[in-house]
């Protein structure tokens, strides 16, 4: 009888709905050279990790199932491997391990390269931490990497009220941009409160007749929902630059920008300690907050998965993997 430690892990055998999921055990990983253990308390819940269960988002880079989604991690280093000489045992780390290959977030170990993870934003309970990384990250490398907003421009941010959302309102607004959001009418005064400077409600109008010369598009929605991306076009001044992020941007889409004298730019995130790092300094500070709709164990993963589909959650669903 093997004496192998496992762990208890979210995984999938075939794609399809939120049901495929089942909770399993699995051997516990170690980790190589410059890797860590990290002991997973909480995992967030994203839409690519919904969207690669149902054969799309990273499905193509994972392959056929068996695999096993999610990729925001908070816990604590159970181990370090050789090398590793930013992080020691006990340490409490938050990280988008791997993006966009398995991490296995929705288990109760993980490894990955210590540099794939940072120190845990000490004003954050692990619940809190988990919601960060995938959505943070997005919005930050959105904004500063890939737009490179600057003080006193104009950045239009679409499903502002969703998990990278509410992040990127947040980071435009701390880099000195008027930030405008699309959102419905009831997320209005939260957004409010966490930087925006306007406010359209994308059911009761178009947002591209009550927005103009805007400088930054952050496209959360997509072209394959009312052709988001396209119509955002129109927003932009001379030279504008659209960002979208869920589908990316077509060729059809990139030569309309050029048509039309702006640019248009696909996305995809990548793990980042330093940027992470700089990221909980803010959260430290008291500049960003971090919302959580809801906190389910992580025998209920399928449950967060038709809630996160509904498209109505208020930031961000979280996994509790361990007390």
């Amino acid at each position: 009888m093997s004496s192998e430690p496992t762990m208890r892990i979210i995984t999938q055998d075939t794609v399809g709905g939120p049901e495929v999921l089942y909770l399993t055990q699995a051997p516990r990983p170690a980790p190589l050279p410059t890797e860590v253990l990290v002991r997973v308390r909480s995992a967030g819940v994203n839409p690519v990790d919904w969207k690669t269960r149902q054969g799309g988002g990273m499905a193509a880079v994972l392959g056929d199932p068996p695999f096993s989604v999610g990729w925001d991690v908070s816990g604590v280093v159970e181990e370090v491997g050789f090398g590793v000489h930013t992080l020691k045992a006990g340490d409490e780390v938050y990280g988008m391990p791997w993006f966009p290959r398995q991490a296995g977030a929705y288990g109760e170990y993980v490894t990955a390269p210590s540099r794939h993870f940072a120190r845990k934003p000490a004003a954050l309970d692990h619940d809190h931490a988990a919601a960060v990384p995938l959505a943070a990250l997005t919005a930050w490398q959105c904004l500063v990497d890939a737009a490179h907003v600057e003080a006193g421009q104009r950045v239009l941010i679409h499903a502002a009220a969703g998990g990278v959302g509410h992040f990127a309102v947040q980071f435009a607004k701390h880099l000195g941009a008027q930030v405008i959001g699309t959102a419905r009418a009831a997320k209005h005064d939260w957004l409010r409160s966490l930087g925006a400077d306007e406010l359209v409600d994308y059911t009761q109008e178009r947002f591209e007749e009550a927005v103009r010369d805007v400088d930054v598009v952050i496209d959360l929605v997509g072209d394959e929902h009312d052709a988001t991306s396209t119509r955002s076009l129109r927003t932009l001044r001379s030279g504008g630059t659209l960002i979208a992020v869920p589908s990316g941007a077509s060729p059809e889409l990139m030569e309309t920008a050029r048509a039309q004298g702006v640019r248009a730019s696909g996305f995809l995130v990548e793990p980042d300690g330093a940027a992470l790092a700089r990221i909980g300094g803010l959260v430290d500070e008291g500049a960003v907050s971090v919302e959580v709709e809801d906190v389910l164990p992580l025998a209920e993963a399928a449950e967060a998965h038709r809630r996160g589909e509904e498209g109505r959650t208020r930031g961000k669903l979280v996994l509790r993997v361990a007390s």
